[in-house]
């Protein structure tokens, strides 16, 4: 006894835990003929949706992983990236239906695409080549003030764009289908060049109203061209409060408080743009692409109010999606 005491209380060993790795089996079927495309198996727990297209990938290398669309059902949601396998998993074995996506771009590349075209597409119109328009009839007709300040401003607004796409958006890893990149480019190409076609043609007639018109639909122009550059910036880099998700809210910057009317600020100022531009330089193709893109940014607007009603319906119930009071 006197051994124990002095040499201190026994100590007691340790029992060293194993733990159970739980593995899954992922069997994986072509949506259209159910028939077995190839097994996956040792995924683990904590696997996601994105190692297991990397895998299936070594399985059939002729797919990419940003090419492969999984559903957990067939006909139902492809399932996203970050989703781990246990999320999904009802038993050890999981049946997925894949779905060729096809050819996909990233992103980043689509936007550049689709913003660096209009600014040569415009830039061929307002050096009025040759392959355009008339040279004698082109030499004939002096230019209007309004044509210099029209190319001004479109060329301010793509440029924008690609700026904000490399250096202040947070765009997504994600891919985009080919198919959406040519609808994209044929949408901003096409009309830039029914555009500037009339705006930079020889006999172009200036706005009924003269410089007045001109000059306030300008100024207006600018301004939104800064509010939307603005909110873009606040979007990017939001004021957490403790969790991942939270409202977009308004700061010191006056641009930033249309954040306390509309849920989308950026798509307000990006309308109000269009609507400046098509009163500055008064021509039919420019009013019916103004209208287009109303429309669509209107649907995303609700969209994304929608989701924002969901999450902070605290701070939304009171706010429009896009025009205050009204949309």
């Amino acid at each position: 006894s006197q051994l124990v005491l002095s040499a201190g209380p026994l100590k007691t060993t340790t029992a060293v835990k194993h733990s159970k790795t739980t593995h899954f089996e992922i069997e994986i079927l072509d949506a259209h003929t159910r028939k077995q495309i190839c097994i996956v198996d040792k995924v683990t727990q904590t696997s996601t949706i994105h190692d297991v297209k990397q895998k299936f990938h070594k399985a059939c290398p002729k797919w990419y992983p940003s090419r492969i669309g999984l559903q957990l059902e067939y006909g139902g949601p492809y399932l996203r990236d970050y989703i781990t396998v246990q999320s999904v998993a009802a038993s050890s074995i999981i049946t997925l239906y894949f779905t060729d996506l096809g050819q996909q771009v990233g992103w980043t590349t689509v936007f550049l695409a689709e913003y660096s075209g209009p600014l040569l597409i415009y830039l061929l119109f307002y050096l009025r080549s040759s392959y355009i328009y008339d040279v004698k009839e082109s030499t004939r007709w002096p230019r209007h003030p309004v044509v210099h300040l029209a190319f001004f401003c479109h060329c301010i607004h793509y440029i924008r764009l690609l700026l904000e796409t490399l250096f202040v958006h947070k765009v997504s890893t994600g891919h985009s289908p080919m198919k959406n990149l040519i609808k994209g480019c044929a949408f901003y190409w096409g009309f830039t060049s029914w555009m500037a076609y009339y705006i930079n043609h020889p006999r172009y007639t200036p706005p009924s109203f003269g410089n007045r018109q001109v000059i306030v639909s300008a100024i207006n122009f600018l301004f939104c061209e800064a509010g939307n550059h603005f909110i873009n910036t606040v979007l990017a880099h939001p004021n957490h409060t403790g969790s991942n998700a939270c409202f977009p809210s308004p700061n010191y910057n006056p641009f930033t408080w249309l954040f306390f009317l509309v849920s989308c600020p950026n798509y307000t100022y990006e309308i109000g743009s269009w609507i400046s531009f098509t009163v500055m330089t008064q021509t039919l193709p420019v009013g019916i692409f103004t209208i287009l893109m109303t429309i669509q940014m209107s649907l995303w607007a609700r969209k994304k109010h929608k989701i924002y009603r969901k999450k902070f319906n605290s701070y939304v119930h009171r706010k429009s999606a896009i025009i205050p009071l009204i949309l």
